[in-house]
């Protein structure tokens, strides 16, 4: 039985609602049970911000995150405030600007680039969100890749298909261009 629990995180305006829902759709067109719900601070944009996705081939009972497998940190903040919520053996995803590395021994983490590939190498930090969607796609295969780009551009704005189908496969080679950037041992 596959059932995994990913929360992405970070603050809003980084456009990690929206990969959560992107995400949940792919699971969907893969034919899998999905639930997805999000929170973000009352400041919106620049406050904290979460989407928590549940993807398993069966019924899924309770739709909340309690011990995720999957945690995406975009922040510092974010970071501190859901580590504990990530299981022994889980994978910890932190945008490299995220400096103080958790002291936990029991997971894996992986420090790439993911803002500055969005604003450096694709001009548009509008994409990090894909970019990161990419990264997580390459870790866990949770989803196939044709569900996850399929969910992308049907969600993106007309007009940004192909910018995000970049960010998408900057997001694919991150993993494999930073598996250098491993912090810890998975139990």
């Amino acid at each position: 039985m596959m059932k995994q629990e990913l929360r992405l995180s970070g603050s809003g305006g980084q456009g990690l609602i929206l990969a959560g829902i992107i995400l949940a759709e792919a699971a969907l067109y893969d034919g899998k049970n999905v639930v997805q719900s999000q929170s973000y601070g009352p400041e919106a944009r620049g406050g904290a911000s979460k989407a928590e996705v549940i993807i398993s081939d069966k019924i899924i009972n309770y739709p909340k995150v309690d011990k995720c497998d999957i945690l995406l940190s975009l922040t510092q903040k974010a970071c501190e405030k859901y580590i504990n919520s990530l299981r022994p053996g889980g994978v910890l995803i932190l945008d490299e600007s995220v400096t103080e590395k958790p002291n936990r021994e029991d997971i894996k983490i992986f420090s790439i680039p993911i803002l500055d590939t969005a604003v450096n190498q694709l001009g548009k930090p509008m994409v990090a969100n894909i970019v990161a969607l990419g990264s997580i796609y390459e870790l866990t295969k949770v989803v196939s890749k044709e569900s996850l780009e399929k969910a992308v551009l049907s969600r993106v704005p007309r007009g940004t298909e192909e910018l995000n189908k970049r960010a998408l496969s900057e997001g694919f080679k991150l993993i494999e261009n930073h598996k250098d950037s491993v912090y810890g041992e998975v139990c």
